[in-house]
This record gives structure tokens, C-alpha cells and sequence, in this order.
């Protein structure tokens, strides 16, 4: 039974992982893009555009890690690092993208 969890866990680890790192992409982005100006509203649009990818990653995450079966082999800190970049890319949203 331990076996079979271990495999799962793996499996189910692919997924989470993969999400965490795209948020972390877009997170990166969004915090690296600098405006010229309050007219430069194509990177003001690159930084709102980095920070929804961020979320909606995040929340794919979080979505699969709420899910009864993942729950059960995954523990509450695999979700942690996505639930965090899900933050700070809200922080930099809010702070006027």
C-alpha cells in the first residue's frame, strides 16, 4: 500500500509542480516589467496580463491539490509555494499594474 502511495504521490507531484513553475514565470515577469511612465499602458498591460496568468495558475493548483484524492497522499505544504507567488502577484496587481 506505502508503494502505491509513493507512486501516486509522484505522479500526482508532475502536475503541481509544472503549475507552481508557470506561476512563478508570470510572477517573475509581472515583478520585473517596469513602465516608462504612467503612459505606458502596454506595460501596465504586461504587468496586469503576468499577474491573472500568476492567479490563474496558482488556482489551477489549488484546485487539483483540493480535489479528495490528491488531498490524501498530498500534504498542505505542496500547495504552499503557489498559494504564495498567488499573493505577491496580487500585491503587485493591487500596487497598479
Amino acid at each position: 500500500m506505502d508503494d502505491d502511495r509513493g507512486c501516486l504521490r509522484l505522479v500526482l507531484a508532475v502536475p503541481l509542480f509544472l503549475l507552481t513553475v508557470i506561476a512563478a514565470y508570470f510572477c517573475w515577469t509581472a515583478l520585473t516589467i517596469r513602465p516608462s511612465g504612467p503612459w505606458d499602458d502596454d506595460a501596465h498591460a504586461g504587468i496586469i496580463l503576468s499577474c491573472v496568468l500568476t492567479i490563474g495558475a496558482a488556482g489551477a493548483a489549488a484546485v487539483l491539490w483540493v480535489l479528495s484524492p490528491v488531498r490524501r497522499v498530498m500534504r498542505w505544504w505542496c500547495i504552499g509555494p503557489a498559494l504564495l507567488l498567488a499573493i505577491v502577484a496580487s500585491v503587485r496587481w493591487g500596487m497598479g499594474g
